[in-house]
């Protein structure tokens, strides 16, 4: 069952500048397709970039064959075909998302074990939440804002086309969430203080050459992980939750919280990290084809000098 809702909570924070202005018609003529149909077309899409134009397959292949080197070429070509037609679902679902209703969306995403982080934010406790790429992460921002009862803060990398920016910030916040910029989250954390709330972010992106970065081995290949949940942990004690997301069937999810770290814990450089590589390699392992494959994962190298 979903969790039960809680009351809303007023959140006086105005939304985003990019949220400004209306959309453009044909995005909302596509919203009102039906599902089904948007399926149909997108589907058309992912059998395209699997069979006849194949979208980054190289990259695709070769990222899968050493995430699981036991897979035969039979398997990984299975996987690849499944994460090609499970992207293009996805991309129905976010074109559909603007039209979906409260109802419709915790019809569809099924959320378990809401109340501990719920009833920490009850007692005056902001949380923590951390996610990956795995499902659909934007009907997870959704739903979450939908049943959580509290404000939601939720870190986002700006997008270069101002359209897109517009169009994805209408989005994410039609339900009450607020966008913060990833670099600007923790200044924002410490200037609203007093504020309870939750703050969620999407932590799996390769960290940039000039981010702080953390290594380890992820799907048997040395890989780095920005730190900022743990910097984000560490300087404001929140306690922290892994928010793990599954594919039920085509268009319904499961969302579930798993702690990751108790309010005012000190924990070791690099502990949280770990403990959130090793829940989103496991969901990954679990669920092969859910994981966006096509992304430039692994551009950066580990020196030999590189302490772990």
């Amino acid at each position: 069952m979903l969790a039960e809702a809680a009351p809303r909570v007023p959140i006086s924070s105005a939304p985003p500048p990019q949220t400004a202005g209306r959309p453009a018609w044909w995005v909302r003529a596509l919203s009102r397709v039906p599902l089904a149909a948007l399926y149909g077309i997108t589907g058309a899409a992912g059998w395209l970039a699997y069979r006849v134009v194949p979208y980054r397959a190289r990259l695709v292949h070769d990222s899968l064959a050493k995430a699981f080197p036991d897979f035969t070429e039979d398997q990984l070509r299975g996987v690849r075909r499944r994460f090609c037609l499970g992207f293009a679902q996805m991309l129905a679902e976010l074109v559909k998302g603007p039209a979906l209703s409260p109802a419709e969306i915790r019809r569809r995403v099924r959320i378990v074990n809401l109340e501990e982080p719920r009833a920490l934010l009850a007692q005056g406790q902001s949380v923590l939440l951390v996610a990956a790429h795995q499902c659909n992460w934007e009907w997870m921002l959704l739903a979450l804002s939908l049943e959580l009862g509290y404000p939601l803060d939720a870190a986002y990398k700006p997008l270069v086309n101002q359209w897109a920016e517009r169009e994805m910030g209408k989005l994410r916040t039609r339900f009450g969430s607020r966008l913060v910029p990833a670099q600007e989250l923790l200044p924002d954390i410490l200037k609203r203080q007093g504020v309870t709330r939750a703050v969620a972010m999407v932590a799996d992106q390769e960290p940039t050459k000039s981010e702080r970065k953390y290594w380890t081995q992820f799907l048997n290949r040395d890989t780095a992980f920005y730190m900022g949940p743990e910097e984000i942990a560490r300087v404001t004690r929140f306690p922290v939750f892994f928010i793990a997301m599954r594919r039920r069937a085509r268009g319904y999810y499961e969302m579930e919280f798993l702690p990751l770290a108790a309010a005012g814990r000190a924990m070791p450089p690099g502990a949280l990290t770990e403990r959130y590589a090793r829940l989103v390699e496991e969901q990954i392992r679990a669920a092969p084809p859910d994981w966006p494959w096509s992304h430039k994962r692994w551009r950066l190298r580990k020196s030999v000098y590189q302490d772990r």
